[in-house]
């Protein structure tokens, strides 16, 4: 595993996390998340009939640098495409980092609310 250097006042180094927990989609709670002990990587939508709207991703910075973030964006749009849902990219990453790695998700993207 690799170290990294915290930002702050004292500097220390912290073990990063490994991803080894599946990624989980919890429909009530309208989230795609993966639990690694005592840090959660989230994505958060909300549903409004046949659109998801992608509002936010957060990675914990112990399990960042393992495509976290892309992983559970691949498994809400893989979930939106299974199911026939559009969705809208309103989580900055999604849409300014996701979708220009993986313009062919573009094909179920709408820009606002039908």
């Amino acid at each position: 595993m690799d170290d990294f250097q915290l930002r702050g006042e004292d500097m220390e180094k912290e073990e990063k996390k490994e991803l080894t927990g599946e990624i989980v989609h919890d429909e009530t709670g309208q989230k795609f998340y993966i639990d690694c002990g005592d840090d959660e990587a989230v994505l958060g939508y909300t549903r409004v009939n046949d659109i998801m709207d992608v509002h936010h991703v957060f990675v914990p910075e112990s399990m960042r640098g393992q495509g976290t973030a892309e992983k559970l964006s691949l498994a809400a749009f893989e979930f939106a495409e299974k199911n026939g849902l559009r969705i809208i990219a309103t989580c900055p990453y999604v849409k300014d980092t996701f979708l220009k790695k993986h313009p062919e998700w573009n094909r179920i993207v709408v820009e606002g609310y039908l």
